[in-house]
């Protein structure tokens, strides 16, 4: 992943935007390019989203209006170690609004947020189909389940020391 702060898009998206604009109708092809776009940085910074809405030929509230409207879109850089917390019934019943409390106080971040070290990133989620584990939690790609608040800051000093995901 190159360094969003460099602030121009690399020629490979440049181009597809390119071959986007020759279709009928270019401005359909803004969410490609916007996945594009963080699949390459990570997130979707000022600067890219105003690069994109000139070389699209499209106000650049369009393209932060679609980049804040769809939940799949970044605005910040994700931490090293993404933790989602699954907010579905059967999670949320068992407790998984305590362990969202719990690691937005031990990271002093929100939702949607990262840690200035970048190390950690906190997002919630609907249900990751496994309900007989809840309360879950997802750190990158590994499922921690019938995690509880008090757990919290063992997993987090797991994670930081053996890099367990």
């Amino acid at each position: 992943m190159m360094d969003a702060k460099a602030h121009k898009l690399d020629h490979d998206i440049v181009e597809f935007i390119n071959q986007c604009r020759e279709q009928e109708h270019p401005d359909s092809y803004l969410i490609a390019v916007l996945h594009k776009v963080q699949n390459r940085y990570g997130y979707l910074d000022k600067e890219h989203m105003a690069e994109v809405a000139q070389r699209m030929q499209v106000p650049t509230s369009t393209v932060s209006g679609v980049a804040t409207f769809y939940h799949f879109f970044r605005l910040q850089p994700k931490g090293k170690y993404h933790i989602s917390i699954c907010l579905g019934t059967a999670c949320f019943i068992k407790g998984a609004d305590k362990v969202l409390d719990a690691f937005r106080t031990e990271l002093g971040i929100e939702l949607g947020e990262t840690t200035a070290d970048e190390l950690f990133s906190l997002d919630s989620s609907r249900c990751l189909g496994v309900c007989a584990l809840a309360p879950v939690v997802l750190i990158n790609e590994q499922v921690f389940s019938k995690v509880s608040a008090k757990q919290v800051p063992q997993l987090l000093n797991k994670v930081k020391e053996q890099e367990l995901v």
